[in-house]
Protein backbone atom coordinates (compact mmCIF):
# COMPACT_ATOMS: atom_id res chain seq x y z
CA UNK A 1 0.00 0.00 0.00
CA UNK A 2 1.34 3.88 -0.80
CA UNK A 3 1.08 6.48 1.54
CA UNK A 4 1.72 9.91 1.47
CA UNK A 5 -0.52 12.37 -1.17
CA UNK A 6 -0.39 14.01 -4.41
CA UNK A 7 1.01 16.97 -2.64
CA UNK A 8 4.37 15.45 -1.12
CA UNK A 9 4.49 12.16 1.59
CA UNK A 10 3.49 13.00 4.99
CA UNK A 11 4.50 15.55 7.10
CA UNK A 12 7.01 15.11 9.55
CA UNK A 13 7.82 11.44 8.51
CA UNK A 14 10.81 10.13 7.27
CA UNK A 15 9.13 7.39 4.81
CA UNK A 16 7.88 8.83 1.65
CA UNK A 17 5.17 5.79 1.36
CA UNK A 18 3.83 2.79 3.17
CA UNK A 19 4.69 -0.37 0.77
CA UNK A 20 3.45 -3.68 1.60
CA UNK A 21 6.14 -6.21 3.96
CA UNK A 22 7.60 -8.81 2.69
CA UNK A 23 5.58 -11.56 3.13
CA UNK A 24 2.25 -9.90 2.20
CA UNK A 25 0.37 -11.22 -0.98
CA UNK A 26 -1.09 -8.19 -2.29
CA UNK A 27 0.16 -4.56 -2.73
CA UNK A 28 -2.31 -1.67 -3.54
CA UNK A 29 -1.19 1.76 -4.98
CA UNK A 30 -2.96 4.74 -5.98
CA UNK A 31 -3.86 6.22 -9.58
CA UNK A 32 -5.85 8.38 -11.20
CA UNK A 33 -8.46 7.03 -13.91
CA UNK A 34 -10.11 9.91 -14.53
CA UNK A 35 -13.98 9.48 -12.20
CA UNK A 36 -12.62 11.34 -9.45
CA UNK A 37 -9.18 11.68 -6.89
CA UNK A 38 -7.16 8.84 -5.92
CA UNK A 39 -7.15 8.00 -2.57
CA UNK A 40 -4.86 9.53 -0.41
CA UNK A 41 -3.89 9.63 3.24
CA UNK A 42 -3.83 12.95 5.09
CA UNK A 43 -0.02 14.97 5.06
CA UNK A 44 -0.09 14.78 9.07
CA UNK A 45 -0.48 11.63 10.51
CA UNK A 46 -0.85 10.71 14.17
CA UNK A 47 1.02 8.38 15.99
CA UNK A 48 -1.15 5.13 17.67
CA UNK A 49 0.43 3.92 20.86
CA UNK A 50 -0.72 0.19 21.05
CA UNK A 51 -0.37 -1.39 24.82
CA UNK A 52 1.49 -5.09 24.11
CA UNK A 53 1.60 -7.72 26.82
CA UNK A 54 5.12 -9.07 25.44
CA UNK A 55 5.87 -12.84 27.16
CA UNK A 56 9.36 -12.22 27.59
CA UNK A 57 11.61 -9.11 27.50
CA UNK A 58 15.78 -10.31 27.59
CA UNK A 59 17.00 -11.16 23.92
CA UNK A 60 19.62 -12.63 23.55
CA UNK A 61 22.03 -12.85 20.40
CA UNK A 62 25.63 -14.46 18.99
CA UNK A 63 26.19 -12.19 16.64
CA UNK A 64 30.02 -11.53 16.51
CA UNK A 65 29.80 -7.90 14.97
CA UNK A 66 27.42 -6.43 18.50
CA UNK A 67 29.32 -5.77 21.80
CA UNK A 68 26.69 -7.51 23.90
CA UNK A 69 24.78 -11.04 23.97
CA UNK A 70 21.60 -9.40 26.43
CA UNK A 71 18.89 -6.71 24.68
CA UNK A 72 15.99 -5.04 25.36
CA UNK A 73 13.66 -3.13 23.39
CA UNK A 74 10.70 -1.59 25.36
CA UNK A 75 8.95 -0.49 22.15
CA UNK A 76 8.42 -2.01 18.33
CA UNK A 77 8.53 0.35 16.07
CA UNK A 78 9.79 3.73 16.18
CA UNK A 79 8.42 7.70 16.21
CA UNK A 80 11.62 8.89 15.21
CA UNK A 81 11.20 8.04 11.90
CA UNK A 82 14.74 7.46 10.81
CA UNK A 83 14.62 6.36 7.04
CA UNK A 84 17.40 4.24 7.54
CA UNK A 85 16.59 2.49 10.07
CA UNK A 86 17.33 -1.27 9.88
CA UNK A 87 14.37 -2.17 12.35
CA UNK A 88 11.93 -1.37 9.79
CA UNK A 89 11.26 -4.74 8.70
CA UNK A 90 10.45 -5.99 11.92
CA UNK A 91 6.79 -4.58 11.14
CA UNK A 92 6.40 -6.83 8.84
CA UNK A 93 6.17 -9.77 10.96
CA UNK A 94 2.78 -7.98 12.19
CA UNK A 95 1.55 -7.48 8.56
CA UNK A 96 1.82 -3.65 8.94
CA UNK A 97 4.58 -1.85 6.22
CA UNK A 98 7.93 -1.11 7.27
CA UNK A 99 7.38 2.35 5.56
CA UNK A 100 4.51 4.63 7.48
CA UNK A 101 3.22 2.10 9.56
CA UNK A 102 6.69 1.97 11.10
CA UNK A 103 6.65 5.19 12.65
CA UNK A 104 3.18 5.58 13.43
CA UNK A 105 1.68 2.48 15.15
CA UNK A 106 4.15 1.64 18.24
CA UNK A 107 3.81 -0.84 20.10
CA UNK A 108 4.66 -0.75 23.65
CA UNK A 109 5.57 -3.45 26.14
CA UNK A 110 3.62 -2.32 29.12
CA UNK A 111 4.70 -5.26 31.35
CA UNK A 112 8.66 -4.84 30.73
CA UNK A 113 9.69 -3.96 34.29
CA UNK A 114 7.88 -6.92 35.53
CA UNK A 115 9.14 -9.74 33.21
CA UNK A 116 12.94 -8.04 33.31
CA UNK A 117 11.76 -8.61 37.29
CA UNK A 118 11.19 -12.14 36.65
CA UNK A 119 13.81 -13.34 34.12
CA UNK A 120 16.51 -11.57 36.55
CA UNK A 121 15.07 -13.96 39.73
CA UNK A 122 15.38 -17.08 37.44
CA UNK A 123 17.95 -19.58 39.06
CA UNK A 124 19.67 -20.15 35.66
CA UNK A 125 19.94 -16.42 34.56
CA UNK A 126 23.69 -15.37 33.98
CA UNK A 127 24.42 -11.53 34.39
CA UNK A 128 25.82 -9.65 31.37
CA UNK A 129 25.54 -6.19 30.47
CA UNK A 130 22.38 -5.66 29.26
CA UNK A 131 21.95 -3.14 26.02
CA UNK A 132 18.78 -0.75 25.66
CA UNK A 133 18.19 0.68 21.96
CA UNK A 134 19.64 -2.32 20.08
CA UNK A 135 16.64 -2.27 17.98
CA UNK A 136 14.27 0.62 18.73
CA UNK A 137 15.23 4.01 20.31
CA UNK A 138 14.06 3.18 24.01
CA UNK A 139 13.53 7.21 24.59
CA UNK A 140 10.89 7.89 21.20
CA UNK A 141 8.28 10.36 22.00
CA UNK A 142 6.02 7.61 23.51
CA UNK A 143 8.37 7.11 26.51
CA UNK A 144 7.64 10.53 27.46
CA UNK A 145 4.15 9.31 28.88
CA UNK A 146 4.75 5.21 28.91
CA UNK A 147 7.78 5.47 31.09
CA UNK A 148 8.62 2.09 29.88
CA UNK A 149 12.68 2.44 29.59
CA UNK A 150 12.46 4.42 33.33
CA UNK A 151 10.70 0.85 34.79
CA UNK A 152 13.30 -1.08 33.43
CA UNK A 153 16.37 1.00 34.36
CA UNK A 154 14.38 1.09 37.96
CA UNK A 155 14.92 -2.79 38.01
CA UNK A 156 18.39 -3.00 36.65
CA UNK A 157 19.51 -0.35 39.01
CA UNK A 158 17.60 -2.31 41.80
CA UNK A 159 19.46 -5.18 41.63
CA UNK A 160 23.13 -3.98 40.21
CA UNK A 161 23.27 -4.93 36.95
CA UNK A 162 25.17 -3.83 33.83
CA UNK A 163 23.59 -1.77 31.00
CA UNK A 164 24.73 0.15 28.17
CA UNK A 165 22.00 2.88 26.36
CA UNK A 166 22.16 4.00 22.43
CA UNK A 167 19.84 6.89 21.66
CA UNK A 168 18.90 9.58 19.47
CA UNK A 169 15.99 11.08 22.14
CA UNK A 170 17.49 14.05 24.52
CA UNK A 171 14.72 12.24 27.06
CA UNK A 172 17.45 9.92 28.50
CA UNK A 173 18.86 13.11 30.52
CA UNK A 174 15.51 12.86 32.65
CA UNK A 175 16.94 9.20 34.39
CA UNK A 176 20.20 10.67 35.12
CA UNK A 177 19.30 9.82 38.39
CA UNK A 178 19.25 6.37 37.89
CA UNK A 179 22.65 6.58 35.23
CA UNK A 180 24.98 8.45 37.28
CA UNK A 181 24.74 6.43 39.94
CA UNK A 182 25.31 3.14 38.25
CA UNK A 183 27.80 4.82 36.16
CA UNK A 184 29.47 5.96 39.48
CA UNK A 185 29.72 1.99 40.00
CA UNK A 186 30.95 0.83 36.95
CA UNK A 187 27.32 -0.54 36.03
CA UNK A 188 26.83 1.55 33.12
CA UNK A 189 27.54 3.22 29.45
CA UNK A 190 25.40 5.34 27.08
CA UNK A 191 26.11 5.91 23.16
CA UNK A 192 24.43 8.95 21.78
CA UNK A 193 23.86 8.11 18.37
CA UNK A 194 24.95 11.36 15.58
CA UNK A 195 25.20 10.40 11.75
CA UNK A 196 25.33 14.40 10.51
CA UNK A 197 25.71 17.92 12.57
CA UNK A 198 23.53 19.24 9.30
CA UNK A 199 20.20 20.31 10.99
CA UNK A 200 18.33 20.59 7.13
CA UNK A 201 19.46 16.85 6.11
CA UNK A 202 18.37 15.42 9.90
CA UNK A 203 15.15 16.47 9.66
CA UNK A 204 14.58 14.94 6.90
CA UNK A 205 16.73 11.85 7.81
CA UNK A 206 15.72 11.73 11.19
CA UNK A 207 12.34 13.83 11.13
CA UNK A 208 11.28 13.52 14.82
CA UNK A 209 14.71 12.29 16.71
CA UNK A 210 16.55 15.39 18.71
CA UNK A 211 18.45 17.77 16.59
CA UNK A 212 21.97 17.14 16.00
CA UNK A 213 23.26 20.46 18.17
CA UNK A 214 21.03 19.19 20.50
CA UNK A 215 21.90 15.52 20.92
CA UNK A 216 25.83 16.78 21.32
CA UNK A 217 24.19 18.76 24.47
CA UNK A 218 22.75 15.67 25.65
CA UNK A 219 26.46 14.53 25.40
CA UNK A 220 27.92 17.30 27.75
CA UNK A 221 25.12 16.53 30.20
CA UNK A 222 25.98 12.77 30.55
CA UNK A 223 29.47 13.46 30.95
CA UNK A 224 29.16 16.41 33.33
CA UNK A 225 27.16 14.00 35.68
CA UNK A 226 29.92 11.31 35.25
CA UNK A 227 28.53 9.27 33.00
CA UNK A 228 31.06 7.26 30.12
CA UNK A 229 29.65 8.61 27.19
CA UNK A 230 30.15 7.51 23.50
CA UNK A 231 29.16 8.78 20.22
CA UNK A 232 28.16 6.63 17.14
CA UNK A 233 28.64 7.99 14.05
CA UNK A 234 25.52 5.42 12.29
CA UNK A 235 24.78 5.47 9.53
CA UNK A 236 27.58 6.78 7.25
CA UNK A 237 26.12 7.55 3.82
CA UNK A 238 28.27 8.06 0.69
CA UNK A 239 28.02 11.22 -0.63
CA UNK A 240 25.29 12.60 1.77
CA UNK A 241 26.65 12.60 5.23
CA UNK A 242 30.44 10.99 4.98
CA UNK A 243 31.62 14.42 4.63
CA UNK A 244 30.81 15.15 8.05
CA UNK A 245 32.26 12.39 9.67
CA UNK A 246 34.93 14.54 11.20
CA UNK A 247 32.79 17.34 12.21
CA UNK A 248 30.62 14.86 14.25
CA UNK A 249 33.53 13.01 16.26
CA UNK A 250 35.34 16.94 16.58
CA UNK A 251 31.78 18.08 18.43
CA UNK A 252 31.16 14.92 20.62
CA UNK A 253 34.76 15.03 21.45
CA UNK A 254 34.60 18.73 22.82
CA UNK A 255 31.26 17.71 24.77
CA UNK A 256 33.26 14.76 26.53
CA UNK A 257 32.66 11.88 24.60
CA UNK A 258 35.30 9.34 24.99
CA UNK A 259 34.84 6.56 23.03
CA UNK A 260 33.02 6.50 19.31
CA UNK A 261 32.35 3.93 16.43
CA UNK A 262 30.55 4.24 13.47
CA UNK A 263 28.51 2.07 11.02
CA UNK A 264 28.13 2.16 7.33
CA UNK A 265 24.79 2.01 6.30
CA UNK A 266 22.92 -0.98 5.60
CA UNK A 267 20.07 -1.66 3.19
CA UNK A 268 17.58 -4.92 4.80
CA UNK A 269 15.13 -6.63 2.97
CA UNK A 270 12.45 -3.41 2.78
CA UNK A 271 14.65 -0.81 4.01
CA UNK A 272 16.45 -0.73 0.60
CA UNK A 273 13.05 0.34 -1.56
CA UNK A 274 12.32 2.70 1.45
CA UNK A 275 15.81 4.69 1.26
CA UNK A 276 15.55 4.61 -2.88
CA UNK A 277 12.08 6.21 -2.09
CA UNK A 278 13.80 8.80 -0.02
CA UNK A 279 16.60 9.56 -2.21
CA UNK A 280 14.12 10.08 -5.05
CA UNK A 281 11.83 12.63 -3.21
CA UNK A 282 15.08 14.19 -1.33
CA UNK A 283 17.74 13.99 -3.43
CA UNK A 284 17.07 12.86 -6.41
CA UNK A 285 20.84 13.70 -8.09
CA UNK A 286 22.98 12.21 -5.42
CA UNK A 287 20.27 8.58 -5.67
CA UNK A 288 22.40 7.16 -8.27
CA UNK A 289 25.64 7.73 -6.90
CA UNK A 290 24.63 7.17 -3.08
CA UNK A 291 23.48 3.42 -4.03
CA UNK A 292 26.40 2.57 -6.53
CA UNK A 293 28.74 3.49 -3.43
CA UNK A 294 26.55 1.51 -1.13
CA UNK A 295 26.55 -1.63 -3.68
CA UNK A 296 30.36 -1.20 -4.26
CA UNK A 297 30.96 -1.46 -0.09
CA UNK A 298 28.44 -4.42 -0.17
CA UNK A 299 29.98 -7.22 -3.00
CA UNK A 300 27.78 -5.58 -5.74
CA UNK A 301 24.52 -6.21 -3.82
CA UNK A 302 22.11 -3.61 -1.83
CA UNK A 303 23.08 -5.59 1.21
CA UNK A 304 25.90 -7.68 2.77
CA UNK A 305 24.58 -9.91 5.90
CA UNK A 306 28.31 -11.36 6.38
CA UNK A 307 29.58 -11.08 10.15
CA UNK A 308 32.44 -8.58 10.03
CA UNK A 309 31.37 -6.74 7.13
CA UNK A 310 28.08 -5.85 7.39
CA UNK A 311 28.29 -3.02 9.85
CA UNK A 312 31.59 -0.82 8.12
CA UNK A 313 31.17 -2.96 4.40
CA UNK A 314 34.08 -3.64 2.21
CA UNK A 315 36.43 -2.61 -0.81
CA UNK A 316 38.54 0.46 -1.18
CA UNK A 317 35.57 3.26 -0.36
CA UNK A 318 34.33 1.45 2.95
CA UNK A 319 38.52 1.60 4.03
CA UNK A 320 38.93 5.06 3.26
CA UNK A 321 35.66 5.79 5.78
CA UNK A 322 37.59 3.75 8.31
CA UNK A 323 40.99 4.89 7.78
CA UNK A 324 39.63 8.44 7.73
CA UNK A 325 37.40 7.45 11.33
CA UNK A 326 40.55 6.25 12.90
CA UNK A 327 42.77 9.16 12.10
CA UNK A 328 40.31 11.52 13.72
CA UNK A 329 39.35 9.28 16.58
CA UNK A 330 43.29 8.95 17.47
CA UNK A 331 44.19 12.44 16.40
CA UNK A 332 40.63 13.80 18.84
CA UNK A 333 42.10 11.41 21.82
CA UNK A 334 39.14 9.01 21.76
CA UNK A 335 39.98 5.74 23.57
CA UNK A 336 40.52 2.93 21.59
CA UNK A 337 38.29 0.59 23.65
CA UNK A 338 35.56 1.66 26.17
CA UNK A 339 36.11 0.18 29.75
CA UNK A 340 34.40 -3.15 30.68
CA UNK A 341 31.51 -2.99 32.73
CA UNK A 342 31.11 -4.37 35.66
CA UNK A 343 29.09 -8.05 36.44
CA UNK A 344 30.28 -8.75 39.71
CA UNK A 345 28.07 -6.45 41.98
CA UNK A 346 24.38 -8.05 40.66
CA UNK A 347 21.96 -9.37 43.45
CA UNK A 348 19.35 -11.02 42.20
CA UNK A 349 16.02 -9.56 42.91
CA UNK A 350 14.02 -11.69 45.87
CA UNK A 351 10.84 -12.91 44.59
CA UNK A 352 7.89 -10.74 45.46
CA UNK A 353 9.92 -8.61 47.20
CA UNK A 354 11.34 -4.93 46.06
CA UNK A 355 14.77 -3.94 46.55
CA UNK A 356 15.86 -0.66 47.44
CA UNK A 357 18.52 1.65 45.48
CA UNK A 358 22.21 2.50 46.06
Amino acid sequence: MTAGTRDGPPRGRGATGNPAGRFETRAKQAFADGWGEPDAEPRSLPTVVVAQTARSIIMRNDSPDVPFTQSINPYQGCEHGCIYCYARPSHAYLNLSPGIDFETRIFAKTNAAELLRAELAARAYRCSPIALGANTDPYQPAERAQRITRGVLEVLSECRHPFTITTKGALVERDLDLIAPAAALGLARVFVSVPQVDHALARRLEPRAAAPARRIETIRRLAAAGVPTGVLVAPVIPFLNDHELEAVLAAARAAGATTAAFIVLRLPHEVRGLVDAWLQEHQPLKRERVLNALRAMRGGRDNDPRFGSRMTGSGPFAELIAGRFALAARRLGFADEPTELRSDLFRPPPPGQQLELF
